[in-house]
């Protein structure tokens, strides 16, 4: 498994020059394959997922395509994702991911998002087991999109419930913890959503190791709306 508590070990250029560049609305869907593939198998490589655990999607033109259900990265081609309508209907492929429902109702609530990515990472995980949102013990936690990373509570996989606490717990943000179960990372493309999910899982590991050490320190309200400000500069200036 990759530490992320070792940054040279993280590419610091992912895969997905061409897809952050043109825009995903302007990709092919034979591209969008190719780069669901891509994502998938470079979750697994960030040890961010394992075996079928997992799930990924992408915005193609006014439909969703998905990674499909219970097939290992590894086995994996281009061809078995699955092209769902808005609504959820399988317009092409066999059975999709088991978690569609968050990823179709996301995709609609969001329309500034492309990309949903779930993972079932070792430090989300873990912080996600203990039923913990991750407060602002780092500075980092505004590139979710707010002063916390909210967890929900457990709810059963695949199921419309689950969804519906996902899209609470990602009112305002770009990503979540699912109680008992994992994280969710958005993004307006595939290589921003992995570049969120990276940064979740390191804030996580930061997060846990903290409280092995003692009581962390977390930074007020005010001081994290001065970050988001700054952060919101510096994206204008880049």
């Amino acid at each position: 498994m990759v530490s992320l508590s070792n940054h040279e070990r993280i590419p610091q250029k992912l895969p997905f020059d061409k897809l952050r560049a043109n825009g995903i609305l302007e990709m092919t869907e034979q591209t969008l394959r190719q780069y669901l593939l891509q994502t998938s198998r470079r979750m697994v490589e960030l040890g961010l997922n394992r075996g079928t655990a997992g799930n990924a999607s992408v915005r193609c033109g006014e439909d969703i395509l998905i990674t499909p259900s219970a097939l290992p990265v590894a086995e994996m081609a281009e061809q078995d994702m699955v092209l769902l309508d808005a609504d959820g209907k399988i317009l092409q492929g066999g059975k999709p991911s088991s978690e569609w429902r968050f990823h179709r109702d996301i995709l609609k609530a969001r329309p500034e998002i492309g990309a949903v990515l779930h993972m079932h990472s070792t430090f989300a995980t873990t912080i996600a087991c203990l039923g913990h949102d991750v407060p602002a013990v780092h500075y980092h936690i505004a590139i979710a999109g707010g002063d916390t990373i909210r967890c929900t509570p457990y709810s059963v996989f695949g199921e419309q419930n689950l969804s519906d606490l996902a899209l609470e717990a990602l009112h305002g943000r770009k990503a979540c913890l699912l109680g008992n179960h994992g994280m969710i990372a958005l993004g307006k493309d595939l290589a921003d959503a992995l570049s969120v999910a990276l940064e979740v899982e390191y804030l996580c590991e930061i997060y846990w190791r903290t409280l092995q050490a003692g009581e962390p320190h977390i930074l007020t309200q005010q001081q994290m709306h001065e970050v988001q400000e700054k952060f919101v500069g510096y994206k204008k200036r880049s």
